[in-house]
């Protein structure tokens, strides 16, 4: 079986790297301006991770040659880039029978929309699925374990997935048929870590912290639940288990993003700082969108979305969150 992997980011890198061992052929694609000499020569880079691939990988910018044959196709370019590399897959071939799997944790703008329901706008024809979960990739790349959702509304596809996907020992996953939940809950989380990010460089303490994940997943469900989604999935793997891991961790860029937020860095700077894409930053545009269309409260994601957007300082945006009119404590009040 051969597998096709679309962005060599670092989460394309790392899935390359784990899952070359199940498949009888992989490809790693990407834009010929963004191969390096180092990765096609050796099949290592030092950045934005650090990788060496199987010799067997074969690396190639030639969107066509990577897809041909391939059962399955891993998309893990960036949701500014997903819409047209589904256009240019038409372009080239893709085939009706040959499954695509999204592993971009964002949204699409204007819309906004999931990833797989850009996916399916572009390619109605194929057979969708998604994965997310707590995959922070330099510890997957060490090859510490974690475990990780896959959801396509088609279970048989899962739970082949799950199959094809896990690897003993490193990497376990569990079939969904719950897409709306898992793609929400692996794009939602990332706003609420730039938050995280800010607390830790504001020195709040673990109360912040604790408090901030609570009420931050209240926002992820009732979006979420008002979106189609069972609530139960954003309790699981792609929920919790996703937002626990970029929340507390400063390997997450989200993470960096709110810590340097916090500190009184412009975003120009920490993007150019950072280097990768940090999805949180476009999706906490995205959420106040949904908020807005859904009558539905955010306050923690829209406060990042200032924080991001306006030159609202470090203090006046923890005085708007801390003075807001008391309530009753309900994650399903979608009001």
């Amino acid at each position: 079986m051969k597998l096709a992997v679309l962005g060599a980011g670092s989460w394309g890198l790392t899935l390359t790297w784990l899952l070359t061992e199940n498949f009888d052929e992989v490809y790693l694609w990407s834009r010929e301006e963004d191969l390096t000499d180092e990765l096609i020569n050796t099949k290592s880079v030092t950045f934005p991770v650090e990788v060496r691939l199987d010799d067997k990988v074969k690396i190639t910018s030639n969107l066509q040659e990577a897809i041909k044959d391939a059962e399955i196709i891993l998309c893990v370019v960036s949701s500014a880039a997903l819409r047209s590399v589904c256009q240019r897959l038409k372009e080239v071939g893709l085939t009706p029978d040959q499954i695509l799997v999204n592993a971009s944790k964002g949204l699409d703008l204007p819309g906004p929309y999931r990833m797989s329901e850009v996916i399916s706008q572009e390619l109605p024809d194929n057979t969708v699925a998604t994965l997310a979960g707590p995959t922070l990739a330099k510890e997957v790349l060490k090859g510490l374990p974690t475990a990780a959702a896959i959801a396509c509304e088609k279970m048989e596809i899962a739970n082949l997935l799950r199959e094809k996907f896990s690897v003993s020992e490193k990497f376990r996953l569990y079939s969904n048929s719950d897409i709306i939940g898992v793609e929400l809950g692996g794009s939602l989380k990332n706003v609420i870590a730039i938050a995280s990010g800010f607390i830790e460089a504001m020195q709040f303490g673990d109360n912040a912290k604790g408090a901030l994940l609570t009420r931050g997943l209240a926002e992820m469900v009732r979006i979420s639940v008002a979106l189609g989604a069972n609530p139960s999935t954003l309790y699981g793997l792609a929920g919790v288990g996703d937002l626990i891991a970029t929340c507390t961790s400063p390997l997450s860029r989200n993470f960096q993003v709110g810590y340097m937020l916090g500190k009184g860095k412009k975003l120009e700077d920490i993007l150019k700082e950072i280097g990768t894409v940090a999805e949180g930053v476009k999706t906490s545009k995205a959420v106040v969108e949904l908020s807005k269309k859904l009558g539905i409260e955010t306050p923690l994601s829209c406060a990042v979305y200032e924080a991001v957007y306006t030159n609202i300082t470090p203090d006046e945006i923890v005085q708007k969150i801390m003075s807001r009119k008391l309530k009753k404590e309900d994650s399903y009040n979608l009001k």
